[in-house]
């Protein structure tokens, strides 16, 4: 005699994801380069004009593109001597901008040093504990098709309200600081093993520093997890290079930064508009009241 046994329902699972939302904007990159002074030395006047011209008109369009804009950069020190970033609404896009700089007579003189690849990115811890708390209350089992709907409406509102930090204009200002940096993840501290709401604090901590300096530094942070060697890069860009120093070192007070924050190389740069190309490979930089601060 075959017996039936009752199905019991299956509990919803409440333990919610550790992961925070994040959305993206536009795709980043950043290419260091060194010119090859000697071999520009022997060229004539006529032949490093021409190769000007033709470099300069690519980037002058390239400044002004509506759907992402490039900057050039005068690097200080030894690890290059210029620095390309480039901002544009995708990964194809930016390889297109690549090629197309390297069919410029100009790259026959210059020698990559490093790059840099990754993504616009704003992470949402409070939204994210939010959200979670709310579907998870409503019963809703995390990762079923009902979860991601309700995750995909909050993403599509935050990216909406968040547009123009998404995807903003290349700011013009005079100098630029780029690093790259990573969340310590070792036996003794592990950034991805505290409760999402623990690093939350510690971000709204360390976002807090940030903004006392609102009027000072533009700050964009780009997320580079499976894109390059390290999780995130930090532009910085201000009209006077010592507040990259005041800023970066009050946040390495915070908890977030003195207990998990490893960082990479720091690259500075001066900016360079595309019409004084020919000055700077002269050696001659342009001064500062040539620049167009936004």
């Amino acid at each position: 005699m075959s017996s039936t046994r009752a199905v019991r329902p299956q509990a919803v699972t409440t333990e919610t994801p550790a992961v925070p939302l994040t959305i993206e904007g536009y795709s980043v990159l950043h290419q260091m380069m060194r010119v090859r002074r000697p071999a520009w030395r022997e060229l004539s006047a006529a032949h490093k004009n021409e190769v000007v011209a033709e470099a300069g008109a690519a980037l002058a369009k390239m400044e002004q593109n509506s759907a992402g804009q490039s900057g050039l950069y005068s690097l200080v020190g030894h690890k290059g001597d210029l620095m390309l970033v480039h901002f544009r609404q995708s990964f194809d896009e930016l390889n297109r901008a690549e090629l197309q700089l390297a069919q410029l007579r100009l790259s026959d003189y210059l020698e990559p040093t490093t790059s840099y690849l990754s993504i616009i990115e704003l992470g949402l811890y409070e939204s994210t504990i939010k959200a979670y708390r709310e579907l998870v209350d409503r019963g809703v089992e995390p990762h079923s098709e009902e979860w991601k709907r309700g995750i995909q409406e909050v993403l599509a509102r935050q990216k909406e309200a968040m547009h123009p930090r998404l995807f903003p204009e290349l700011p013009k200002h005079r100098y630029i600081c780029f690093y790259p940096m990573d969340r310590r993840r070792g036996e003794d501290k592990n950034w991805y093993t505290l409760p999402i709401e623990e690093r939350a604090r510690q971000m709204n901590e360390h976002g807090l520093v940030g903004r006392r300096y609102a009027g000072e530094v533009k700050q964009i942070i780009t997320g580079s997890i499976g894109f390059d060697d390290w999780e995130w890069g930090v532009d910085l860009w201000a009209d006077d290079p010592l507040v990259f120093k005041k800023l970066i070192y009050e946040m390495r007070f915070d908890e977030v930064s003195a207990v998990y924050a490893l960082f990479g190389h720091f690259y500075v740069g001066v900016r360079c508009p595309a019409e004084n190309l020919g000055k700077l490979l002269s050696g001659e930089l342009p001064k500062a009241d040539s620049q167009t601060r936004s």
